[in-house]
């Protein structure tokens, strides 16, 4: 029998460690009693991995508390919203549909900040861009008013927020930027 070659061998490891990791995170993420982050000897190991990318995420805790924060911000304007936060994923991590809000404002808000987060950009001024390239609207999970605000760690997206239900989407923006506002308290 033929023995496989360094390369083989390599990538058949690492596809096991990739594996057995992808394993363990699913166990941990699915058992609410079980610790939250790996063992120390784990991390350490993996920060060698040159096939695997560190990311910053915002917890569930903070993700509700800039929710919270835009609510509360809108709630002073008598403004009924709905606010949705997205990891950098596009991922939702907590929308709040505000008491009074329209039917149709959770999914504004989620499409607002998911269009956030993706531009890295206020979704005030990615308004602007249709201008240019008016075919942006058609990507699928966008939506092109006002009301969108990326989170930013050192200028990079990690987090986005939207807020939809009030008479404008500069408003809508207002309060969004309160929940990152919120962020850095």
């Amino acid at each position: 029998m033929k023995k496989p070659s360094l390369r083989a061998r390599l990538l058949t490891g690492t596809v096991a460690v990739a594996a057995l990791g992808a394993g363990t995170f699913g166990a941990v993420s699915a058992n609410a009693s079980a610790p939250a982050a790996a063992p120390a000897a784990a991390v350490k190991a993996d920060t060698h991995n040159r096939n695997l990318q560190q990311s910053t995420h915002l917890t569930v805790a903070a993700a509700t508390k800039a929710a919270q924060a835009t609510l509360d911000a809108a709630k002073k304007e008598n403004q009924r919203v709905s606010v949705a936060v997205v990891d950098r994923n596009g991922n939702t991590i907590v929308t709040l549909r505000g008491d009074g809000a329209g039917p149709q404002s959770p999914e504004s808000a989620v499409k607002k900040a998911f269009t956030a987060v993706s531009w890295n950009a206020p979704t005030s001024e990615l308004v602007k861009r249709l201008e240019q390239t008016p075919n942006l609207k058609d990507i699928p999970g966008t939506l092109f008013l006002g009301g969108g605000a990326p989170v930013q760690v050192k200028g990079a997206p990690v987090a986005g927020i939207g807020v939809a239900g009030a008479p404008s989407g500069d408003l809508d923006e207002k309060f969004a930027k309160a929940g990152v506002a919120a962020l850095a308290r």
